[in-house]
C-alpha cells in the first residue's frame, strides 16, 4: 500500500470499518509516505458508517469541545462534526487543524456525506515541501521564524457567529459560561487577554513554533499563518493584526508574498465524491475548503 503519489489514492469496496482494522500497519505506512490518502470506492453510506469506520482504525479521538479552534462545527456523534460551517461563498485558506493554539490533533478523517453541485473541493498541500522552498527561497523569512517562533491574536464574540470562518464563542472554544472561567483557561495555557464593551475577547497566544521538526532531517511550516493573514477577516478581526513574530514584530504582506505564492503553486485540489474518507497527516499537510454552490456536507473527526 505504500503510495508516492499526492494524495496517496486508496481504491476498494465493501466495508471501509473492516478494511482499515485489518490493514492498519500499511495504511499508516502509506500516510507516513503521501501524506494524505483518499479512500474511495468504500461503502460509507452514511455518518454512522463514517463513525465506524474511525473506531475501526483505532486511535485516540481528540474532541472538537476540549478544542481551541474558532470554527463553529456542530457534532453529529460525539467524534464526528460538521467541517467548518461558514457560508459557501467564504474560502478557507490553507492550514494545519488548529497550529494557532497549543492544542493539536495529529491526524484528520474527512468524510464526503455530499458532494457540492460545483466548488467545494479541499485543497491539500505538503507543507514540508513548502518549508523546502521557503528555506531555498526565503532564507531570511525562514530564519525569522524559525528562531522567534509566532504570535496569533483573535477576538472571540460572546455568542457564536456562524456567518465567520472565526466566529465560535469565548463561551464554546474555552468549554467555560463566565469570564472567570476563560480567564482561569487562558492563563493556564499562557495566553494574554483583553475583554471589549462587547462582550468579546481579545486573545494572544504564547509563541508557538512556526517550524515542525517531522522526523528523518525533514521540517515542515507547521502553523497558521497562511490561513490567519489571507482569511482572518470579519467584522471583530484584521489579518495584518492578527500575527506577529515571537518577539512582537510584525509579519508584512510582503514577507507572506512568497510562501503564499509556493503553497498555491503546490496545492492540489481533492474534488469530493459522495462516499470518500480522507486521512491527513496534519503534521506535514495543510487543508483548506474552496467555496461552492448548492448542499455540501463534509464531515470530519480528530485524531489525537
Amino acid at each position: 500500500m505504500q503510495t508516492s503519489e499526492f494524495p496517496g489514492i486508496i481504491p476498494g469496496g465493501g466495508d471501509l470499518a473492516a478494511f482499515l482494522n485489518a490493514n492498519k500497519s500499511a495504511v499508516d505506512a502509506a500516510l507516513a509516505d503521501a501524506g494524505a490518502l483518499l479512500f474511495r470506492g468504500f461503502d460509507v453510506p452514511d455518518p454512522l458508517a463514517f463513525d465506524a469506520a474511525i473506531e475501526g482504525y483505532g486511535e485516540t479521538g481528540f474532541t472538537y469541545e476540549d478544542s481551541l479552534s474558532n470554527a463553529v462545527r456542530t457534532n453529529v456523534t460525539p467524534r464526528v462534526f460538521t467541517a467548518n460551517e461558514a457560508p459557501p461563498t467564504t474560502e478557507i485558506f490553507l492550514h494545519h487543524e488548529m497550529a494557532q493554539t497549543p492544542l493539536y490533533p495529529a491526524k484528520l478523517f474527512f468524510y464526503c456525506e455530499i458532494a457540492a453541485e460545483r466548488g467545494g473541493a479541499t485543497p491539500l498541500c505538503r507543507s514540508d515541501w513548502v518549508l523546502d522552498r521557503i528555506r531555498a527561497e526565503h532564507r531570511d523569512f525562514y530564519d525569522a521564524v524559525q528562531a522567534e517562533g509566532v504570535r496569533y491574536t483573535n477576538v472571540m464574540p460572546g455568542s457564536d457567529d456562524a456567518g465567520s470562518g472565526q466566529g465560535r464563542s469565548w463561551r464554546s472554544t474555552l468549554s467555560v459560561t463566565e469570564r472567570e472561567g476563560a480567564e482561569r483557561r487562558l492563563s493556564e495555557l499562557g495566553y494574554q487577554w483583553e475583554w471589549r464593551e462587547d462582550d468579546s475577547l481579545r486573545a494572544t497566544t504564547p509563541v508557538l513554533p512556526a517550524i515542525r521538526d517531522v522526523g528523518e532531517g525533514r521540517e515542515s511550516f507547521f502553523n497558521q499563518l497562511i490561513a490567519a493573514f489571507r482569511g482572518w477577516a470579519d467584522s471583530r478581526n484584521d489579518p495584518n493584526r492578527s500575527i506577529t513574530l515571537g518577539n512582537g514584530e510584525p509579519i508584512t504582506t510582503e514577507q507572506m508574498a512568497g510562501p503564499i505564492a509556493i503553497a498555491d503553486e503546490l496545492t492540489y485540489d481533492l474534488a469530493w465524491q459522495a462516499g470518500d474518507v480522507a486521512l491527513v497527516n496534519n503534521f506535514i499537510v495543510m487543508h483548506g475548503r474552496r467555496p461552492f454552490e448548492g448542499k455540501r456536507r463534509v464531515l470530519a473527526s480528530l485524531i489525537a
